[in-house]
C-alpha cells in the first residue's frame, strides 16, 4: 500500500514542491486548506492534480483531528504559517497563534490521533533560521543558541521547542527541519526576492522604471525550495527524529542577488533603478544568517543542487514569461 501524508500550508511554494514531490513516490497526498474560497486553491490543484485537500485550520484543533481522521496519514508536514517576516511587526498576536500555537494544537491533535502509539505518525515541522536572529555564532548549526528579532521568529521557536518537548515526553517521531532562506518562482511576491525577480523582469521589459527596498546589505543563505522539499523527505524517512540544518552554506546580500537578476537582463548599470525607504527595514534587523549543514549531508545524505546564481535566473526567467504573458 502506498503512503499517506498530510501538508498543511500546501498553498506556499514549499507545500506544493512538497506535494509533488511526495506524489513522485507513489504517496496519497492530502493538503490542509484554511477556509472555502482560498484564492490559491485553483493553482495548487493545476500543479498537483493528484492531491486531495481538505478544508481546517491550525487555530482549530478540532479540525485537525478531523483532517488527520479523514487522511490516515503516515507522515505529516507541518508548512503552515503566517511566514512574512515584516507582517509578524504588524500582527504579532495572530502570528504567534497560527505559526507558534498552530504547532502546538497539531502535535496534540497527532498525540490523540495516534492513541497507544504516537511514534506511528511521523511529523516534520518547518523551523526557520530566522529563530537564530540576532546570532551567537557563525555559522549557525542544530545547537546553537536562539535568539530571535522578530514576532514569526519567536513563534517559529516556541514550535520549534514544543516539537522537541513532545518528542521526548511520549516518543513521537517529530522532526525539525531549521531551514535558511529558500526561494522559487512559487515565491510569494511580497517576499524580497520575488519582488526584486517581478520588479527586474518587469524594468527588462519597460513596464515599469525602478523598484524599492529595505536593507541591501542584509545577508542571507539563499537555496532552492526544492531542494529543500527533499530534506523535508529524507528526515522522515530516518528510524530516529532529529532536528537538522538545511542551508547552502553560503551567505549572499541582497545587493548580490539584485546584481545577478539585473545582468541576467543585460543591465549592468542598475543601481539608478533600486530605491532605498527605511519603511522597509526591519525593526530590529538580522544582518547575517549562514547555515552549516553537515549534519543533513552526513546523516540525510542530502545536498542543495541549484546553486545560489542559478536560482536568481531561475525566478527572473520565471517572471519574464509571466510578465510577457500579462502584457
Amino acid at each position: 500500500m502506498s503512503k499517506r501524508a498530510l501538508i498543511t500550508g500546501i498553498t506556499g511554494q514549499d507545500g506544493m514542491y512538497l506535494a509533488r514531490l511526495l506524489v513522485s513516490k507513489g504517496y496519497e497526498v492530502f493538503g490542509l486548506v484554511r477556509g472555502q474560497n482560498n484564492p490559491k486553491v485553483p493553482f495548487v490543484r493545476a500543479w498537483v492534480p493528484e492531491i486531495t485537500l481538505i478544508t481546517g485550520d491550525l487555530q482549530d484543533q478540532s479540525s485537525l483531528l478531523r483532517a488527520l481522521d479523514r487522511s490516515q496519514p503516515d507522515e505529516v508536514y507541518n508548512l503552515g504559517a503566517i511566514s512574512f517576516v515584516a507582517y509578524s511587526w504588524e500582527n504579532a498576536h495572530l502570528t504567534s497563534q497560527v505559526t507558534g500555537m498552530g504547532v502546538l494544537n497539531l502535535l496534540e491533535a497527532i498525540r490523540l490521533h495516534a492513541g497507544a502509539d504516537p511514534s506511528r505518525v511521523r511529523f516534520y515541522q518547518a523551523s526557520s533560521s530566522e529563530m537564530f536572529g540576532r546570532v551567537q555564532q557563525v555559522p549557525q548549526r542544530e545547537d546553537t543558541l536562539l535568539w530571535p528579532r522578530s514576532p514569526y521568529g519567536v513563534a517559529k521557536a516556541f514550535g520549534h521547542h514544543m516539537t522537541v518537548n513532545y518528542r521526548e515526553s511520549y516518543g513521537m517521531h517529530a522532526s525539525s527541519g531549521i531551514l535558511f532562506n529558500h526561494e522559487s518562482p512559487l515565491r510569494g511576491p511580497e517576499f524580497v526576492t520575488r519582488k526584486i525577480s517581478t520588479s527586474v523582469a518587469r524594468i527588462a521589459l519597460g513596464l515599469q522604471d525602478d523598484l524599492t527596498l529595505g536593507n541591501l546589505d542584509a545577508k542571507r543563505d539563499w537555496g532552492f525550495a526544492g531542494d529543500s522539499v527533499d530534506a523535508m523527505w529524507r528526515m522522515l524517512q530516518q528510524d530516529a527524529p532529529d532536528d537538522y540544518v538545511v542551508s547552502t552554506n553560503e551567505t549572499h546580500s541582497v545587493r548580490e542577488f539584485l546584481q545577478v537578476a539585473f545582468e541576467h537582463v543585460g543591465i549592468t548599470d542598475w543601481e539608478h533603478h533600486v530605491r532605498q525607504d527605511p519603511e522597509f527595514f526591519r525593526p530590529a534587523e538580522v544582518d547575517l544568517l549562514i547555515g552549516d549543514s553537515s549534519k543533513a549531508r552526513d546523516v540525510l545524505g542530502w545536498q542543495p543542487e541549484v546553486q545560489f546564481a542559478d536560482l536568481v535566473r531561475m525566478m527572473v526567467d520565471s517572471d519574464l514569461e509571466q510578465q510577457r504573458t500579462a502584457a
